[in-house]
Formats: C-alpha cells, sequence, structure tokens
C-alpha cells in the first residue's frame, strides 16, 4: 500500500529538510504555547513543579538481572518508564512556563536515559544474539522502548534545542549520538529484526507499527543526511506495508482494545508522521483498510472505559482521546471522532496524560485540545458489528446507548497474538456495567511468553466461558479453531454459531460443539448461549463455566442472579434437570487484576448429571 504507492524516485522531493519540517511548536513559538487553555496549562504546570528536583532513581544491573533470576520484571520496568514520563512532563511544563527553572531537571534526566546502558526492558533481552542476565552494550537491538526513548529524546531535542545549547552544547550533541548509535544506525543497517517482517515472520504484532513510528521520529527529527532520511522513510514504509499484509480486511485487532493503542494507534502515530514531513502527499487515509482499523475501537466500545477484553488487553482502557478524534476526522468518520470527543469531555485533562510519554500524541493532545472539546459527532454506540477476520461480533440491544444488554463472542484460533485458549467464549455486560466476563491479563512475567505461557490459568480455556469436555481444556496452536463460523445481525438479533470442537485436542473425544450466541431483540430481551454436542462416548465429565466478579446467587431451580453495586441485576437459567448448578470463589492475587475486579472472582460450574454422548443444552440471560 504504502510502498507501492510512494517508494519512488521522487519520494526524496516530497519530504520536508529536517530545518523545513516543523509539525509542532517549539518553546521559541510562545504565542501557540501561552495560548494553551489555562485549566490545561495548570494541570502540566503543576504536574511538572512535583517534580521540581526529581531524583533521578538509579536503574542498578541487579535490578535489571531480576527478570533473569525470579522472572519479575515489574520493578526495573516501572523504574525505566518512570524516567521517562518524568522527563516528557518537565519537558512540557518548561515549554509552558519559559522561564528556566525546570531545565537542570530536564539535562539531569537526559544525561541519565543517556548513560543507561540499554533503553529496553529485561523481557525484549531475548532480541540480543548473546544471552546473558545483562544486556550487551555492544549489540544495540531496537526494541519497543528503547525506540520510544528515542522519540521522547529526539521531540526534547526538536522542542528545546535553543534551551539545551544555553545550559551546555554536550547536551543536545549527546541526544544526537546515543540516538544515532542505538537507533538510527541499527534502523538501516539491520534487517534481521523480527518485527520488520522482512523475513518471512510467522506473526506480526504491535511491535511492528510501535517501533517503526518512533524510529520515524527519530528519523525525521534528528537525520540531517537527505538520502539516509529517505531511506529511513522508504523502510519504514515497506516495514509497514508487511505488517498490514497480515491484518485482516475487517480491521479488527486480535491482540484486543489494549493493544490497538500500539497497533492500529501507533499505525496511525506513522501515517501521521508521513502525513506530515510529506507536507500531506503522502495520504492514505481514502483507503477503506486504514479506516477500518481506526473503526475497531469504537467497534470494541462497551460503556465509559469499559471494552470487550479479549485477548491480552484489560477490560478498562484509557484510550488516548485526541487520537481517536484526529484518526475519526482523517477517515471522516464521526463515531470515531465522536468516542474521542467524548472521552475529552469526561476525563479532561487527563486525556492528555498518556501511559507512555509519546509527544507524537502528547503535543497534538495539547494543541487540539480545544477543537475536541467542542466538537459534537455521532454516538460510538454501535448496535451490532461484526469483524469476520478476527470472528468477534459485538451486539447491544439499542443503537445509540449503553442501557440494557451487551454481548460480544469470538471464534477464531489459539495462535493469536497475545492469545488467551478462549474459541466460543463471550462475556455480557448489562446497562454497561460487566457480569459475565474474560478475567483479562496478569501482571507480565517471564511466564506470560513463550512456552510458559499457558501454564498461567487466566490464559486458560477453563477460566473463559467455554466448556471443558472430558476434563480437557482448549489447546493453543492455529490448529486449534472455530469452524463452520457463521453471523447473522439484523432488526429482530444479533447472533454467532461455530463448531468449537476442533479447539480440543482428541482426548476431549468431540467429533462437534455446535454453540450458538445470540441476543434476542423483543419485548422481553435475552441473551441465549446454546450448545448442541456429538461425543465419541457417553460421559459425565461436561462442565459448562461461566465466570463474574459478582457474587452469583442462587434463585430457585436452575436460577443464579448476579447483581452489581448499582443494582443492574441478571438471571442465567439453565436446564437443573440436565446439569447442577455451583459457585467457586476465586481469589485475586495479582495487584492488574485487583485494579479491576477487586478481591475476587466468582465461576459457575454447571456440571452434567447423567453421562452423554450427545445432547443440547442452552443458558438464558436476561435482565431483571
Amino acid at each position: 500500500m504504502l510502498a507501492q504507492n510512494y517508494c519512488t524516485p521522487k519520494l526524496g522531493e516530497m519530504l520536508l529538510s529536517r530545518e523545513n519540517y516543523k509539525p509542532y511548536p517549539t518553546i521559541e513559538d510562545r504565542q501557540e504555547w501561552d495560548g494553551l487553555p489555562l485549566q490545561l496549562r495548570t494541570y502540566w504546570m503543576n504536574k511538572g513543579v512535583a517534580k521540581l528536583n526529581y531524583e533521578w532513581a538509579p536503574l542498578p544491573a541487579t535490578a535489571y538481572m531480576d527478570y533473569s533470576r525470579t522472572g519479575n520484571r515489574e520493578g526495573y520496568d516501572k523504574a525505566s518508564w518512570e524516567r521517562r514520563r518524568t522527563l516528557a512532563t518537565l519537558v512540557i511544563a518548561e515549554c509552558m512556563e519559559n522561564e528556566g527553572r525546570f531545565l537542570d531537571d530536564i539535562v539531569n534526566g537526559i544525561w541519565c536515559i543517556c548513560e543507561e546502558s540499554f533503553w529496553g526492558i529485561p523481557g525484549h533481552g531475548y532480541m540480543m544474539k548473546r544471552q546473558d542476565p545483562l544486556p550487551d552494550v555492544a549489540d544495540p537491538v531496537i526494541e519497543l522502548f528503547s525506540a520510544e526513548t528515542a522519540a521522547l529524546l529526539a521531540w526534547t531535542h526538536y522542542l528545546m534545542e535553543s534551551r539545551l545549547d544555553g545550559v551546555s552544547k554536550m547536551v543536545c550533541e549527546r541526544i544526537r549520538q546515543e540516538v544515532k548509535r542505538r537507533i538510527l544506525d541499527p534502523y538501516l543497517n539491520r534487517f534481521d529484526l523480527w518485527w520488520m517482517g522482512f523475513n518471512q515472520e510467522r506473526m506480526l504484532n504491535n511491535w511492528n507499527p510501535w517501533c517503526n513510528s518512533n524510529c520515524l521520529a527519530a528519523f525525521l527529527l534528528l537525520e540531517d543526511d537527505p538520502e539516509r532520511r529517505e531511506a529511513a522513510v522508504m523502510k519504514a514504509m515497506r516495514s509497514l506495508d508487511h505488517y498490514l499484509e497480515r491484518l485482516h480486511s475487517d480491521g479488527g485487532c486480535e491482540e484486543g482494545p489494549k493493544y490497538w493503542l500500539y497497533a492500529g494507534g501507533m499505525l496511525f502515530d506513522g501515517l501521521e508522521l508521513l502525513y506530515s514531513v510529506s507536507d500531506r502527499q503522502i495520504h492514505v487515509y481514502d483507503e477503506p483498510f486504514i479506516q477500518q482499523i481506526g473503526r475497531y475501537i469504537y467497534k470494541a466500545f462497551i460503556d465509559d472505559e469499559h471494552y470487550v477484553n479479549f485477548a491480552d488487553s484489560t477490560p478498562k482502557v484509557q484510550i488516548p482521546a485526541e487520537l481517536a478524534y484526529r484518526y475519526g476526522r482523517r477517515i471522516g468518520d464521526d463515531k470515531l471522532a465522536g468516542l474521542g470527543a467524548m472521552v475529552l469531555r469526561k476525563k479532561r485533562e487527563e486525556t492528555t496524560d498518556l501511559e507512555f510519554p509519546a509527544m507524537s500524541r502528547l503535543l497534538p493532545a495539547l494543541f487540539h485540545y480545544s477543537e475536541v472539546e467542542h466538537y459534537v459527532g455521532e454516538t460510538p454506540y454501535v448496535r451490532d458489528a461484526w469483524l469476520d477476520g478476527i470472528q468477534v461480533m459485538v451486539a447491544r440491544e439499542r443503537q445509540g446507548t449503553s442501557k440494557g444488554l451487551f454481548v460480544a463472542a469470538k471464534g477464531g484460533h489459539n495462535d493469536e497474538s497475545h492469545n488467551h485458549n478462549d474459541i466460543g467464549h463471550f462475556i455480557v455486560y448489562c446497562n454497561g456495567s460487566p457480569m459475565i466476563i474474560d478475567p483479562g491479563m496478569l501482571t507480565y512475567t517471564s511466564q506470560s511468553f513463550f512456552e510458559e505461557r499457558y501454564s498461567i490459568w487466566a490464559m486458560q480455556s477453563a477460566y473463559h466461558n467455554v466448556p471443558i469436555v472430558n476434563g480437557v481444556q482448549q489447546r493453543n496452536g492455529s490448529s486449534y479453531r472455530a469452524d463452520d463460523v457463521y453471523c447473522k445481525l439484523d432488526d429482530r438479533s444479533a447472533s454467532l454459531s461455530m463448531d468449537i470442537g476442533g479447539a480440543y485436542p482428541d482426548l476431549a473425544e468431540i467429533r462437534s460443539w455446535m454453540r450458538t450466541i445470540s441476543l434476542i431483540r423483543d419485548s422481553s430481551p435475552c441473551i441465549e448461549i446454546k450448545d448442541q454436542f456429538l461425543l465419541q462416548h457417553r460421559t459425565d465429565e461436561i462442565t459448562l463455566h461461566l465466570l463474574s466478579p459478582h457474587l452469583p446467587r442462587s434463585e430457585g431451580q436452575g436460577n443464579f442472579v448476579v447483581e452489581d453495586e448499582c443494582h443492574n441485576r441478571i438471571s442465567i437459567q439453565f436446564n437443573s434437570a440436565m446439569f447442577a448448578g455451583s459457585v467457586e470463589t476465586i481469589t485475586l492475587e495479582d495487584a492488574i487484576m485487583r485494579e479491576v475486579w477487586g478481591e475476587h472472582l466468582y465461576r459457575i460450574h454447571l456440571q452434567i448429571r447423567t453421562p452423554l454422548d450427545q445432547g443440547e443444552c442452552m443458558i438464558r440471560i436476561s435482565e431483571v
């Protein structure tokens, strides 16, 4: 898409030189910085003042080695990210105030970061040729956070070069040297980094746009040589094309909405850099595929901060409001732009305070704040949607509101990026509140990836809303998938049916297991989960699971009631002659899980009473 259209002999003529590339105001452009809304300036000035005389905590070798010794990656990661968040905060505060009182802290932060042996995190050290508990400074690999760091320093250089030179010429010179050595040279010279996609990699994920967009920012802001600059732009476009080729035409993000921020969202960041440095000549926003990638995030939207959290996604996602708005405006989609504006009006200045200090997002969030605040778009509450590539259906009772029942269900396969074994899985919300859930992700450790991933309970099918048959769970791998998948959406109902038997190994002895998840829109709306199964032998080892954040109460035969703290209530009805119902309490120990769900989750077990080799059963969920 990009390379075919723009990697031509005329590309160099399209690109603005570094001297002429002015994507956002620098500290010297006082009219723009002084004209920012007062409440926004106050918010960031207060954040900056809180970081005055900041103690730049050390990152000792033993902290890095903790990952190889214990599997813990949280301590080092958080300390590293805090350095970068602090630097970004101080830079923005100084650009707003322009009195020099943050300068020494900024210089300290730049120097600290430039002194680090590795700008990445321990969990990504596997990319180095020599495997060791400590990073090899002679092998400057590019991974997510080394690329992020390079972009942050490049933007700091762009915004504050004159002020930093006033302190010492060595500061900006050091930035240029370190970014060139660690990022710019390897980016041009290496083709073996898996995320680039030049070696027929089996899978490309968020790493590709995340790394490419940040490397591209560093080149555009720091590289003086027009030939190297042009070569970097060409390589970025070719690499992004490899990523786009791997995506489904529905634009869905199989990694989940949390990762859309760094997959589709970072793709947009990269496209915006290309758009701006070419003076709007590199323009692909009319491409239906690019438009679909943006629309995914509102199709996954449930209500407030809640999104459909399949794969490694938390159920609550803080989307970058201005990015969603700008993406929507670029592709002419008022729902996407409206989602961004809705988030900004609710969270106000907090929407500019991003998880990672990406200046490519923070600067437009500041300078477009008033524009987004006053924008009135369309409601992002879509009635239903079917993403046929990633095989995800979402449906709610009515367009334009979170009131009533909401269901999302998935097919797909068990070898997706950030996969959970969850074919045939579904979630249910009522009035925007979670009732039947996907547990989401745990804090990442060395177990979270590679061969140990499925030893973690939250990745296993037993902790998703799917059956266990003959004591056997679903297995991971691309061959374990849904078959005969069919989705139907109309005014009366939304339904997704599939044979999930192929998601289980032979030990489960399943011939077929047809599951249909439906939202019925009539005078008595409900959600129905219908299972029709055929097994090789009779068995009484069949259990259906439903996971909830609220303690289910049994109210009569074949009926559980789930109620949240705001008195939203659903009834879960099942055939009590066929199944015995019970509830298990799951104590949560992980900090990320506890922050979202509290101290416990609850798992409903529906255990078959008599041996069967075939049968049909129904679970009906309704608001009460």
